[in-house]
C-alpha cells in the first residue's frame, strides 16, 4: 500500500500548528516538503500536534528545544545521514523516535535499532499503519502511575506487589499488565482479545489458555487481600474490574 494523498496545507514553519489543547506533539523531520505537508494533514487530523523542522542547521538543539512528544525522522537528511542525528539525540533525550526509509534494508533497520530508534517504518506506507504504529509506541512508553489504592488495597504495578494491612502478593510480569489494563478500564468490559493485544504490545506472547490462567491466579491473588469477586467474568465477552 502506498501514502494517500492528502488536502495541502501549508503549516508555518517551526511552530505548533494545532491549538494548544492537543496535547501531544509530534516532530517531523523530513526534507520532502510534499511529504511533510501530507504527513502534517494527517497528524492534525488524527489529533496530534504536528511540528516541522525547517532547518537542519544546529538540528539536535533545535529539537530538544521542540519538546516533542515523539519524532518522526526521516533515515535521508540532507546534511547527513538521519541515524547520525539519532544518534546524537540519544545523547541528550529519551524522546520516542520513529524512523522513516525509502530504503529496504535490514541494515539501515538494525542501525536504526542500535542507535536508540523505538520503531521503523519503510516508504511507502500505509497511513493507517503509520498512525498505529505512533500510537503503539506512545502507549508503550508513556509514564504511568505505578501506586494505585483499589478497595483499600495498595497496588505497586513498578515492583509488582499488592499489599492490604500485613498482608502482600506478588505479581507476575503477565498478571501485571492484565491488572493495569483492567484498572485502566474500570468499570467496562474488556475483551479477551484486548487483553491479548496488551500482552502482544508488551512483548508478552500468550495463547488463550495461558490468558485464562493468568486471569485464574490473578482473581486467587486478590481474594487472599480481600477482593474475592474484583474480576467478574462476562462471558463470551471478557471481563470487568468492580
Amino acid at each position: 500500500m502506498t501514502i494517500i494523498a492528502f488536502q495541502k496545507c501549508q503549516p508555518q514553519k517551526n511552530v505548533i500548528i494545532q491549538p494548544m489543547d492537543q496535547k501531544l506533539k509530534i516532530l517531523i523531520i523530513e526534507d520532502d516538503e510534499s511529504l511533510r505537508s501530507e504527513l502534517t494533514t494527517l497528524l492534525a487530523g488524527a489529533g496530534y500536534c504536528p511540528i516541522i523542522l525547517d532547518s537542519f542547521d544546529d538540528s539536535v538543539a533545535k529539537i530538544i528545544d521542540f519538546s516533542a512528544d515523539l519524532i518522526l525522522l526521516d533515515i535521508n537528511m540532507p546534511k547527513s545521514d538521519g541515524r547520525v542525528l539519532l544518534k546524537e539525540i540519544r545523547k541528550q533525550s529519551d524522546v520516542p523516535i520513529i524512523m522513516v526509509t525509502s530504503r529496504n534494508s535490514d541494515i539501515d533497520e538494525a542501525t536504526s535499532i542500535l542507535y536508540g530508534a523505538d520503531d521503523f517504518i519503510t516508504k511507502p506506507y500505509s497511513p493507517t499503519v503509520l498512525l498505529l504504529r505512533i500510537s503503539n509506541v506512545l502507549k508503550r512508553l508513556k509514564p504511568q502511575t505505578y501506586k494505585v489504592i483499589f478497595r483499600g488495597v495498595c497496588i505497586d504495578l513498578k515492583k509488582g506487589v499488592m499489599t492490604f494491612g500485613e498482608k502482600k502478593r506478588f505479581l507476575t510480569k503477565n498478571e501485571m499488565i492484565i491488572l493495569s489494563y483492567l484498572l485502566e478500564n474500570q468499570d467496562r468490559i474488556v475483551r479477551r482479545e484486548e487483553l491479548m493485544t496488551e500482552l502482544w504490545n508488551n512483548d508478552e506472547y500468550i495463547n488463550d489458555n495461558a490468558l485464562t490462567v493468568n486471569i485464574s491466579r490473578l482473581r486467587t491473588k486478590l481474594a487472599c487481600l480481600g477482593l474475592k469477586d474484583a474480576i467478574e467474568t462476562r462471558v463470551g465477552i471478557g471481563y470487568i474490574l468492580k
